[in-house]
């Protein structure tokens, strides 16, 4: 009787095993649906901003220090991949490596935000004495506009990042169930990418406005 009785509490606990990882499957799915259809909505906001940009300035640009550009560009490239890294860490349950990682995005986020607005916004003109401004011209409102957008993605990022690595330190998370961590890493490759296309638009194509 004790032997029925314990396998038939083994099946179902085995069973509500099976409902449970089911019931997160399917949690999963709907996460990532609404994930993408947030990032189709956030699509139709860059493209406006890049539409502008190219019906207000043309074949025209503004002189923005390509150096700037370059840096920011590449530390938040870099920052991509310490995402990847902390994504794949989790996957894995190494939570060393994914704190590390997470950090490291963090603060090449932040380096990326403060390059922007130091010298492209003209924080501190003691500094940087070539700043535009967003009351300017037309130059200086699709600049800010753009850039002061795609700052707030990552800020947001960034904070993100930041509440996951908390949850993590708090067990929250498992190599099986990992959804915010996950989540967080496609936020900042979407971010990312946005810039791919947001930096040729403002330092690469086009005559330099003087």
């Amino acid at each position: 009787m004790a032997v029925a009785t314990k396998s038939l509490h083994g099946a179902v606990a085995a069973h509500d095993d099976h409902a449970g990882h089911e019931d997160y499957a399917t949690r999963l799915r709907l996460n990532r649906l609404g994930m993408w259809l947030f990032f189709i909505s956030e699509a139709f906001l860059f493209g406006a901003l890049l539409a502008t940009r190219f019906y207000l300035w043309g074949d025209t640009r503004p002189e923005l220090d390509q150096m700037v550009g370059l840096i920011v560009t590449s530390v938040l490239l870099l920052s991509s991949a310490s995402m990847y890294v902390a994504d794949t860490a989790a996957e894995h349950g190494q939570w060393r490596v994914f704190s590390v990682a997470a950090w490291t995005t963090m603060i090449l986020g932040l380096v990326f935000f403060l390059g922007v607005v130091i010298f492209e916004w003209g924080l501190f003109p003691q500094i940087y004495e070539g700043h535009l401004t967003p009351w300017g011209d037309k130059y200086g409102a699709v600049v800010f506009a753009m850039t002061g957008m795609h700052a707030l993605h990552v800020l947001s990022g960034i904070v993100l990042i930041f509440i996951m690595w908390r949850l993590a330190r708090k067990k929250h998370f498992t190599p099986e169930k990992h959804w915010g961590i996950e989540a967080a890493a496609i936020y900042w490759h979407y971010v990312d990418l946005v810039w791919i296309f947001f930096y040729p638009a403002l330092y690469l194509i086009g005559t330099a406005h003087h």
